[in-house]
């Protein structure tokens, strides 16, 4: 891998950290709020929201202009979202601006490792930027976590760099907002020195009407292709019900170990440990045409997630919680790759990346919402973990029998083929 490549790494690696930590402290403002407890996981709803409204419009944005740009403008946006929960706005609705950022920078984060790489490289590339997001995810909520202890927290606050010059830093949010908006500054800083990949560039068609029937036609050009609706139905899925587990293990934390949320903050860290331990597994033992292999591991998540039901003790929840995510991250890192050469292929980077991220972050949409809804509705947590891990082990089977219908149809083409032309 060349100098280019590991500075996309470590602007991905801050901007991810960010983005992390910048939840953590968002529900502890929450919880100060004394918000209703179904508002949590309606942060992570509002933050995908731009992903799915605006999924027409960020691939053909991202495709119009050197990916470093589009990376550099929206940490920007980020950074703008951070300052208005720093001035009090909602946190929903301060986080949600975050997200805009975040949809319009995931094509330009992904479409670059196409642009820049050959295919050959792609599951390498994908098991590396996976596995440091993923170290990002885990010192994101750990540094989140550790930002709202009070030990930490007062002794951070009691710091008073320019006696003379008064920050307006008097709260533990305010303090921890500010370190997370610096960190957004320096994934800014690295998107500068990300090498122009000399990919011709289509100019940002202003007709809206034109984007949505572009993005339209990339949507079922995908859904249709045999391979590409195998890994999209996958990734979908893997982030749907990704996004939801965060959540669920917080609750799962508080009422099983009886932790409090600096602490319970950590066992998503643990959880992301185990996909980072998958993903880079994934880089050295799969290759793209290999990649439709793992997908069982998806019903192995579903059954894992169904036995914390039963795990009262922190020294079984985190072993359990780590293989989870090996499993995850080891069925996702492939899927993610071949999604991305089969977009690549069939309609160019940016577009297939926004195709990608409208599917995975409308079940974010959805599967959060409805998680919400049951908190609202007081239904225990054990119940909900059932349910959610019954839906993805069951999901992930009815995908693989698609996979072995395609499969075979495939083989039925190519055996009438051979009769035809002995």
């Amino acid at each position: 891998m060349s100098k280019g490549f590991y500075i996309i790494m470590a602007a991905q690696f801050f901007s991810a950290l960010a983005d992390n930590a910048l939840l953590i402290a968002a529900i502890a403002i929450l919880r100060d709020m004394q918000a209703p407890a179904e508002y949590e996981p309606l942060l992570k709803t509002f933050f995908t929201v731009s992903y799915v409204a605006l999924a027409a419009f960020v691939g053909a944005f991202a495709d119009s202009m050197p990916k470093w740009r589009v990376m550099f403008i929206s940490n920007g946006i980020k950074i703008f979202g951070c300052s208005l929960m720093f001035f009090d706005v909602h946190p929903l609705m301060a986080y949600a601006v975050v997200g805009l950022g975040a949809a319009a920078y995931s094509p330009a984060k992904y479409g670059i490792l196409t642009e820049y790489l050959p295919h050959r490289l792609l599951v390498v590339a994908n098991g590396w930027i996976e596995g440091l997001t993923v170290a990002a995810i885990i010192l994101g909520v750990v540094l989140g976590g550790a930002l709202i202890r009070p030990e930490i927290a007062h002794g951070l606050l009691s710091l008073d760099p320019i006696p003379i010059i008064d920050f307006g830093v008097d709260t533990v949010a305010e303090m921890t907002l500010v370190i997370v908006g610096t960190i957004y500054l320096v994934a800014a800083l690295f998107n500068l020195y990300i090498p122009d990949t000399g990919v011709d560039h289509k100019p940002l068609k202003k007709n809206p009407v034109y984007l949505f029937h572009e993005f339209n036609h990339c949507l079922k050009l995908l859904w249709r292709d045999k391979l590409g609706q195998i890994s999209l139905a996958v990734t979908t899925l893997f982030w749907g019900a990704g996004a939801t587990l965060q959540f669920i293990v917080l609750e799962w934390a508080k009422a099983a170990l009886h932790l409090d949320l600096s602490k319970a903050s950590m066992l998503q860290g643990v959880v992301a440990l185990g996909v980072a331990v998958g993903a880079v597994l994934a880089a050295k033992m799969i290759t793209l045409k290999k990649s439709v292999r793992v997908i069982p591991l998806g019903i192995a998540m579903g059954i894992g997630v169904m036995v914390m039901v039963a795990v009262r003790d922190m020294w079984l929840a985190a072993p359990l919680l780590v293989l989870i995510g090996v499993c995850s991250g080891f069925f996702v890192v492939p899927m993610n790759a071949l999604l991305q050469h089969r977009g690549h292929i069939l309609m160019g980077a940016g577009h297939s990346i926004a195709v990608q991220n409208f599917n995975e972050n409308l079940s974010i949409l959805i599967m959060t919402t409805i998680y919400s809804l049951l908190l609202a509705a007081q239904l225990s947590i054990y119940w909900i973990i059932i349910l959610f891990g019954l839906f993805v082990a069951g999901t992930m089977w009815l995908v693989k029998r698609q996979h072995e219908i395609n499969q075979s149809v495939r083989d039925d083409v190519a055996h009438l083929d051979d009769n035809a032309h002995p």
